[in-house]
Protein backbone atom coordinates (compact mmCIF):
# COMPACT_ATOMS: atom_id res chain seq x y z
CA UNK A 1 0.00 0.00 0.00
CA UNK A 2 1.12 3.44 -0.71
CA UNK A 3 1.29 6.77 0.57
CA UNK A 4 -0.37 8.10 -2.83
CA UNK A 5 -3.51 5.83 -2.82
CA UNK A 6 -4.43 6.57 0.96
CA UNK A 7 -3.27 10.12 1.28
CA UNK A 8 -6.30 13.68 1.75
CA UNK A 9 -6.48 15.42 -1.52
CA UNK A 10 -6.92 17.42 -3.15
CA UNK A 11 -4.80 19.22 -0.17
CA UNK A 12 -5.64 22.21 1.13
CA UNK A 13 -2.63 24.64 1.68
CA UNK A 14 -1.96 27.55 3.52
CA UNK A 15 -0.23 30.97 2.22
CA UNK A 16 2.33 32.11 4.17
CA UNK A 17 0.99 35.65 4.26
CA UNK A 18 -2.33 34.55 5.16
CA UNK A 19 -3.11 36.07 9.05
CA UNK A 20 -3.27 33.53 11.66
CA UNK A 21 -6.41 34.51 12.58
CA UNK A 22 -7.53 33.62 9.06
CA UNK A 23 -5.38 30.36 8.98
CA UNK A 24 -7.74 29.28 12.38
CA UNK A 25 -10.96 30.37 10.79
CA UNK A 26 -10.07 27.91 7.73
CA UNK A 27 -8.88 24.85 9.08
CA UNK A 28 -12.11 25.11 12.09
CA UNK A 29 -14.27 25.58 8.52
CA UNK A 30 -12.21 22.67 6.53
CA UNK A 31 -12.09 20.81 9.61
CA UNK A 32 -8.47 19.97 9.38
CA UNK A 33 -5.59 20.51 11.94
CA UNK A 34 -2.58 20.96 9.63
CA UNK A 35 -2.26 22.69 6.57
CA UNK A 36 1.06 22.83 4.12
CA UNK A 37 2.31 26.12 3.28
CA UNK A 38 2.72 27.10 -0.41
CA UNK A 39 4.50 30.37 -1.59
CA UNK A 40 4.40 30.37 -5.57
CA UNK A 41 3.87 26.88 -6.00
CA UNK A 42 6.45 25.43 -3.95
CA UNK A 43 6.48 23.49 -0.40
CA UNK A 44 7.95 26.37 2.19
CA UNK A 45 6.30 25.00 5.62
CA UNK A 46 3.59 23.41 7.33
CA UNK A 47 1.64 24.44 10.07
CA UNK A 48 -0.74 23.33 12.72
CA UNK A 49 -3.76 24.47 14.61
CA UNK A 50 -1.66 24.05 17.79
CA UNK A 51 1.17 26.64 16.34
CA UNK A 52 -1.47 28.78 15.51
CA UNK A 53 -3.06 28.77 19.04
CA UNK A 54 -0.09 29.26 20.65
CA UNK A 55 0.66 32.21 18.99
CA UNK A 56 -2.27 33.53 20.09
CA UNK A 57 -2.30 35.94 23.32
CA UNK A 58 -2.70 34.19 27.00
CA UNK A 59 -6.42 34.60 27.99
CA UNK A 60 -4.67 37.20 31.38
CA UNK A 61 -3.03 39.19 29.47
CA UNK A 62 -3.57 42.86 30.21
CA UNK A 63 -4.18 43.82 26.79
CA UNK A 64 -8.20 44.85 25.52
CA UNK A 65 -9.94 42.87 22.97
CA UNK A 66 -8.90 45.70 20.22
CA UNK A 67 -5.42 45.75 20.83
CA UNK A 68 -5.41 41.39 20.82
CA UNK A 69 -7.28 41.53 17.50
CA UNK A 70 -4.81 44.73 16.10
CA UNK A 71 -1.71 42.46 17.57
CA UNK A 72 -3.42 39.06 16.48
CA UNK A 73 -4.43 40.55 12.65
CA UNK A 74 -0.45 41.32 12.12
CA UNK A 75 0.79 37.99 12.69
CA UNK A 76 0.88 35.86 9.51
CA UNK A 77 1.48 32.14 9.34
CA UNK A 78 5.33 32.21 8.00
CA UNK A 79 5.93 33.70 11.81
CA UNK A 80 4.32 30.34 13.13
CA UNK A 81 4.94 27.62 10.67
CA UNK A 82 7.37 24.71 10.83
CA UNK A 83 9.79 25.91 7.70
CA UNK A 84 12.02 22.55 7.91
CA UNK A 85 9.31 20.49 5.97
CA UNK A 86 9.34 16.70 6.08
CA UNK A 87 7.32 14.97 3.30
CA UNK A 88 7.19 12.08 1.42
CA UNK A 89 6.93 11.15 -2.29
CA UNK A 90 3.43 9.51 -3.25
CA UNK A 91 5.23 6.42 -3.98
CA UNK A 92 6.41 5.59 -0.49
CA UNK A 93 4.68 2.50 1.34
CA UNK A 94 2.63 3.65 3.97
CA UNK A 95 4.35 1.95 6.77
CA UNK A 96 7.50 4.38 5.80
CA UNK A 97 5.40 7.28 6.28
CA UNK A 98 4.34 6.04 9.88
CA UNK A 99 7.45 5.16 10.76
CA UNK A 100 9.02 8.39 9.77
CA UNK A 101 5.88 10.50 11.72
CA UNK A 102 6.42 7.72 14.75
CA UNK A 103 10.05 8.31 14.59
CA UNK A 104 9.68 12.39 14.38
CA UNK A 105 6.98 12.91 16.83
CA UNK A 106 4.64 14.55 14.01
CA UNK A 107 1.13 14.20 12.71
CA UNK A 108 1.04 14.51 9.35
CA UNK A 109 2.95 14.67 5.93
CA UNK A 110 2.64 16.32 3.03
CA UNK A 111 3.02 14.00 -0.47
CA UNK A 112 4.76 15.08 -3.02
CA UNK A 113 5.05 14.69 -6.71
CA UNK A 114 8.31 15.25 -7.35
CA UNK A 115 8.41 18.85 -6.75
CA UNK A 116 4.92 19.21 -6.31
CA UNK A 117 2.25 18.70 -3.55
CA UNK A 118 -0.11 16.89 -4.36
CA UNK A 119 -1.49 15.36 -1.11
CA UNK A 120 -1.55 15.29 2.75
CA UNK A 121 -0.84 11.89 5.05
CA UNK A 122 -2.03 12.50 8.75
CA UNK A 123 -2.56 10.39 11.92
CA UNK A 124 -6.40 9.93 11.03
CA UNK A 125 -5.45 8.22 7.54
CA UNK A 126 -3.19 5.85 9.26
CA UNK A 127 -5.75 4.93 11.71
CA UNK A 128 -8.07 4.31 9.18
CA UNK A 129 -6.11 2.10 7.60
CA UNK A 130 -5.36 0.38 11.01
CA UNK A 131 -8.99 -0.18 11.74
CA UNK A 132 -9.73 -1.82 7.84
CA UNK A 133 -6.66 -4.18 8.34
CA UNK A 134 -7.90 -5.08 11.46
CA UNK A 135 -11.36 -5.48 10.30
CA UNK A 136 -12.55 -3.56 13.24
CA UNK A 137 -15.58 -2.30 11.15
CA UNK A 138 -16.23 -6.02 10.69
CA UNK A 139 -18.70 -7.91 11.96
CA UNK A 140 -17.17 -10.98 13.76
CA UNK A 141 -15.66 -12.81 16.63
CA UNK A 142 -11.85 -11.82 17.80
CA UNK A 143 -9.76 -14.73 17.76
CA UNK A 144 -6.49 -14.11 19.78
CA UNK A 145 -3.77 -16.83 20.18
CA UNK A 146 -0.36 -17.18 21.86
CA UNK A 147 1.98 -19.30 19.78
CA UNK A 148 5.12 -20.83 19.67
CA UNK A 149 7.10 -19.49 17.24
CA UNK A 150 7.89 -22.82 14.89
CA UNK A 151 7.65 -23.57 11.38
CA UNK A 152 4.16 -24.74 10.69
CA UNK A 153 2.83 -23.40 13.61
CA UNK A 154 0.81 -20.29 11.99
CA UNK A 155 -0.39 -23.05 9.37
CA UNK A 156 -2.32 -25.56 11.87
CA UNK A 157 -3.85 -22.86 13.62
CA UNK A 158 -5.28 -21.48 10.83
CA UNK A 159 -6.34 -25.26 9.10
CA UNK A 160 -8.08 -25.33 12.44
CA UNK A 161 -9.94 -22.49 12.51
CA UNK A 162 -10.51 -23.08 8.40
CA UNK A 163 -12.05 -26.80 9.25
CA UNK A 164 -14.63 -25.47 12.16
CA UNK A 165 -16.42 -23.18 9.48
CA UNK A 166 -14.55 -19.98 10.30
CA UNK A 167 -12.92 -17.20 7.71
CA UNK A 168 -10.93 -14.57 8.52
CA UNK A 169 -11.79 -10.93 7.74
CA UNK A 170 -8.67 -9.39 9.24
CA UNK A 171 -4.93 -11.67 10.44
CA UNK A 172 -2.39 -9.60 12.00
CA UNK A 173 0.57 -10.92 13.73
CA UNK A 174 2.77 -9.34 16.03
CA UNK A 175 5.80 -9.84 19.11
CA UNK A 176 4.26 -8.88 22.60
CA UNK A 177 5.59 -6.12 24.74
CA UNK A 178 8.46 -7.47 27.42
CA UNK A 179 6.74 -8.29 30.43
CA UNK A 180 3.05 -8.66 29.07
CA UNK A 181 3.50 -12.24 30.46
CA UNK A 182 6.19 -13.00 32.65
CA UNK A 183 5.21 -16.80 32.52
CA UNK A 184 4.60 -16.85 29.14
CA UNK A 185 7.40 -18.42 27.12
CA UNK A 186 5.50 -17.43 23.48
CA UNK A 187 7.19 -15.44 21.09
CA UNK A 188 4.37 -14.21 18.62
CA UNK A 189 1.00 -12.84 19.17
CA UNK A 190 -1.57 -13.96 16.14
CA UNK A 191 -4.72 -11.67 15.40
CA UNK A 192 -8.02 -12.99 13.91
CA UNK A 193 -11.30 -11.80 13.29
CA UNK A 194 -13.52 -14.72 12.57
CA UNK A 195 -17.01 -14.59 11.02
CA UNK A 196 -19.77 -14.99 13.75
CA UNK A 197 -21.70 -18.16 11.35
CA UNK A 198 -19.56 -20.49 13.46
Amino acid sequence: MLVGERMSHPVIAISPDLPIVEALNLMKRERIRRAPVVKDGRLVGIVSDKDLLNASPSPVTSLSVWEMNYLLSKITVKEVMTKKVISVQEHTPIEEAARIMVDNKIGGLPVMRDTEIVGIITETDLFKIFLELMGAREYGVRVTALIHEQLGQLARLTKEISSAGGNFIAFGQFTPTPNYSDTCPVQKKEEFHRTAEL
